[in-house]
């Protein structure tokens, strides 16, 4: 019997110590050696260590094999051994329970004091759990929610297919995220952005539903506002440059596909300047005012009247029956004009001149239109101003001129007529080089120095882009890493991308057998795409994003602030860099719409936790508006004119000593 006690003893899975009263190890069982990383009979005779007394259980500290520290419950009573009191310790290796318990004490500290909102229900959609985030943004208190459906946060925004079609994505994914649209206590209705997690239990059925949040209404009103400031003009409320474009290019698809007519009126302001200058910038502004709105009600609803700066105004004329038609429009513009103007006081006369071109008749493509209309507008004001004209067809030689340069280009690779230079981007707070943009030229052997917004183009429409683009990306990263084995500070060279080379199947292939064959680390490259390219090729393009996103590529949008970037693709898309367009740059010292915009954007980058660079910063005055408003990055002549590869290192390495 006794020895099947002591057996039981020496077997048990915890540690059994017995101590005299001077806490002397007088016996250890074999779990005992092993929790002490020594022998058993080790401990005989050995003080253990530990304050013994009978009691509540206490943690103490043993060591484990990998050299960290463990931890053993112990519990403690007293006993008799040998006929004289002892105390008989009873240990239990507690270390993967204590590790359990610290995290979910940690996970309970994330969730009680993350800002996302977190609603946790069982598998039968009762909500079981909120944090205080959650009522911080829904209003409403657990005790209010708990057993409830999340339901009685519904919006009625999303009809029943948006719903089933997000439970799909959860049965077939076990996740669902996107934006949605719920209710607050108040009623309040608000956008968030919602990523919803099944949790599975031993049965392989959901347990639990884990709903993570946050409410994006700044992010969208940033965004609304960004879009009102990017498409109209501040002054006239008119649609601005960029909306003009979009809704010209818009009128041209329908067209085509109607067989129908589309007409374009550019109008200029007679002596505009002169009154401007007579009676003040003020006056000015408010005659501005009151042409658009002349111009307004000159035309029919579904026409579109616009302002492209300072005293041009244009007129799209959608679903003409004839060119005849726009004549008809420009003729009730020009009666309308011919009342004067109130302003400031003053009866003011002021006339326009109107150029006139029509699709298909005397241009096929929105740049064509544009070009014939502004052409036709300078001729009505050849013929003596306030009247219009129509575009006349010349005998230019564009189409030659266009031949030769495409034939041209198809030889300047290999004939060595290309080249980089790169303009170095600069971190505002601290003046260092973080980045530079490569730079394309071509030096035509008899033209000279052929601008890019020249050649590219025809590139495009070619198809020459693609080997000129590869060319591209493989020289800017032998050039980045050549200037990391001369030993300079490792930057991102940028390289600009077009929709033609984002179209290849093998892009990503092609661009990973670029950076093996340099030896350039994947994260010293970032790729640009263009705020409208990316918007309208975004389906088509995105995995090809992520793929390159994955290999450690950054990824940036260009001239940020001229299109309309959806919040949601930019969520999307795996964009780490917003590039303000020059355009807006320029005028940030006197325009308080181009500060506006340029706040906006910056606003928007950093709520989505974007760096943004700010492109064209010439002066001073400029870096100082971008460093107030917390922009991260700027790019300009005040820094530095793009540069050969060899005048940067020499610019790299003066930045280093």
């Amino acid at each position: 019997m006794v020895a099947a006690l002591h057996k039981i003893v020496e077997d048990a899975p915890d540690g059994i110590v017995v101590l005299n009263a001077e806490g002397v190890v007088r016996y250890a069982n074999r779990m005992s050696g092993k929790l002490f990383r020594c022998g058993q009979h080790d401990l005989l005779g050995q003080p253990f260590g530990f304050p013994v007394t009978s009691g509540e259980a206490t943690d103490i500290d043993i060591p484990r094999e990998d050299g960290s520290w463990g931890v053993a419950e112990m519990r403690v009573a007293q006993t008799e051994w040998d006929g004289v009191d002892a105390y008989i310790a009873l240990l239990r290796d507690v270390t993967p329970r204590r590790h359990a318990e610290q995290r979910l004490q940690l996970s309970d500290k994330v969730f009680q004091n993350t800002q996302e909102g977190i609603v946790v229900t069982d598998g039968a959609g009762r909500i079981i759990s909120v944090n205080p985030a959650f009522t911080a943004v829904t209003g409403y208190l657990a005790e209010e929610v708990l057993g409830r459906n999340p339901k009685l946060l519904k919006s009625g925004r999303h009809d029943e297919d948006f719903y089933r079609a997000l439970w799909a994505d959860i049965e077939a994914c076990g996740q669902w995220q996107g934006e949605i649209w719920n209710r607050r206590k108040n009623g309040e209705i608000y956008p968030e952005w919602m990523n919803i997690s099944a949790v599975h239990g031993r049965v392989g059925e959901p347990a639990y539903y884990v709903a993570v949040f946050s409410d994006i209404s700044l992010v969208k009103k940033n965004e609304e506002r960004l879009h009102r400031l990017a498409h109209y003009d501040a002054l006239t409320d008119l649609p601005n440059r960029v909306l003009f474009a979009d809704r010209l290019h818009q009128a041209l698809v329908q067209a085509q596909r109607g067989g129908e007519q589309v007409g374009l009126l550019f109008l200029d302001l007679d002596r505009f300047k002169l009154i401007n200058d007579t009676l003040g910038h003020r006056a000015g502004d408010l005659l501005l005012q009151e042409v658009a709105r002349r111009l307004e009600t000159s035309v029919r609803a579904q026409d579109t009247v616009g302002r492209l700066g300072g005293d041009e105004f244009t007129v799209i004329l959608p679903d003409l029956r004839s060119p005849a038609g726009a004549a008809n429009v420009a003729e009730k513009i020009l009666e309308a004009m011919s009342a004067p103007f109130f302003i400031c006081g003053h009866d003011v006369f002021v006339t326009t001149s109107i150029g006139i071109a029509v699709y298909p008749v005397t241009g096929d493509s929105p740049e064509s239109l544009i070009k014939h209309a502004d052409m036709a507008m300078y001729q009505a004001k050849e013929q003596g101003r306030n009247n219009f004209q129509y575009y006349r067809r010349g005998g230019d030689d564009q189409s030659r001129d266009l031949f030769e340069l495409e034939h041209g280009l198809r030889h300047a690779l290999e004939r060595g007529e290309l080249r980089l230079v790169y303009q170095p981007e600069v971190e505002i707070e601290t003046g260092r080089i973080v980045a530079v943009e490569a730079l394309l030229r071509w030096d035509h052997p008899l033209r000279g120095d052929i601008p890019p917004a020249e050649f590219i183009p025809v590139a495009e429409d070619t198809g020459l882009i693609a080997p000129i683009g590869e060319w591209v990306l493989r020289e800017a990263c032998m050039q980045n890493q050549a200037w990391q084995d001369a030993g300079l500070p490792p930057i991102r060279v940028a390289v600009n991308l077009s929709v033609r080379q984002l179209r290849h199947v093998r892009f990503a292939e092609k661009v990973a057998e670029i950076l093996d064959d340099t030896g350039l680390d994947a994260k010293w490259l970032e790729v640009e795409l263009t705020e409208s390219v990316m918007m309208q090729h975004a389906k088509e393009t995105v995995g090809i994003l992520w793929q390159l996103k994955s290999m450690g590529v950054r990824l940036s949008i260009d001239d940020f602030g001229t299109g309309y970037s959806s919040l949601n693709y930019l969520k999307r898309l795996p964009v780490d860099t917003l590039k303000i367009d020059r355009s807006f740059i320029e005028g940030i010292e006197q325009d308080a719409n181009d500060q506006a915009i340029s706040d906006a954007i910056i606003a928007l980058a950093n709520s989505l936790r974007l760096r943004v660079v700010a492109e064209g910063v010439e002066t001073e005055s400029q870096l100082g508006f971008l460093r107030e408003h917390h922009c991260c990055d700027a790019q300009g002549f005040l820094f530095s004119r793009p540069l050969s590869g060899d005048d940067l290192s020499l610019l790299l390495a003066r930045k280093l000593h």
